[in-house]
């Protein structure tokens, strides 16, 4: 936790979540560019005539303000920079998966700038109407990378002998890319699937679907015993 106190102004960020504290108040869940995941708290924003009500929209590009020490910080100011169009549909249920993400897995006050404009750039693509999941397996590559967990795939694990395109695969956890052997064929990937995934490109049916079987095992381990909401919305709709 940092303490020490502390004035941030024209910080560039997205709200995460907001939840109540008090009858008039809000603290914010926050992704600053330079700062990291904040707490902020916002003195009077559940007023019905707080001008915040307005400003503090989720998925929309915000220039905020804030003082104080401690885990949770003040709320000085906030503006809306605009630029994007709302979310709806697919694409918002797709924007909470994103959030949620960012919630259970990026530390508190720990600078990702490079997540962040992954981020904004995952936001604007569903913002345009995108639902294609390759928006969401490279905002994930990203993600892994910049906790730590930066992702191998052209290469098998502890040699330099390069992935084919014709091979199958499997990907150990803390290890990485090993030839597949007496593993059932739903838990393995082929070669091309992980060149393609190297360079961002999910243009191959096969591509799109493999690389979101292989990620979704990725991110429950690092989850751990975590369960993200948002993907268990999305089934429970596409089953209706």
């Amino acid at each position: 936790m940092n303490s020490k106190r502390q004035r941030v102004d024209g910080a560039a960020a997205f709200l995460l979540h907001a939840h109540p504290y008090s009858e008039t108040s809000l603290v914010l869940d926050l992704f600053a560019r330079d700062q990291g995941r904040m707490a902020v708290l916002a003195r009077g924003a559940r007023r019905p005539r707080s001008v915040l009500r307005a400003v503090l929209l989720a998925f929309q590009p915000l220039e905020l303000g804030w003082f104080g020490g401690g885990e949770v910080k003040t709320l000085a100011r906030a503006e809306w920079v605009g630029g994007l169009p709302l979310l709806h549909g697919k694409s918002l249920l797709l924007g909470y998966y994103l959030n949620e993400l960012l919630l259970k897995l990026l530390p508190r006050e720990d600078p990702h700038p490079t997540l962040f404009d992954a981020y904004e750039a995952a936001l604007t693509a569903l913002a345009r109407g995108a639902t294609e999941t390759a928006e969401l397996r490279r905002f994930e590559k990203v993600l892994l990378r910049e906790l730590g967990y930066g992702l191998a795939l052209d290469t098998l694990a502890g040699s330099n002998e390069s992935v084919r395109p014709d091979g199958r695969y499997e990907y150990q956890f803390e290890r990485g890319v090993v030839e597949a052997a007496g593993v059932s064929p739903r838990l393995t990937f082929s070669g091309k699937t992980l060149l393609d995934m190297t360079a961002d490109d999910y243009g191959d049916p096969r591509t799109l679907a493999e690389s979101k079987l292989l990620m979704r095992q990725l991110l429950s381990y690092y989850l751990g015993n975590q369960t993200l909401q948002s993907r268990r919305v999305f089934v429970e709709l596409q089953e209706l």
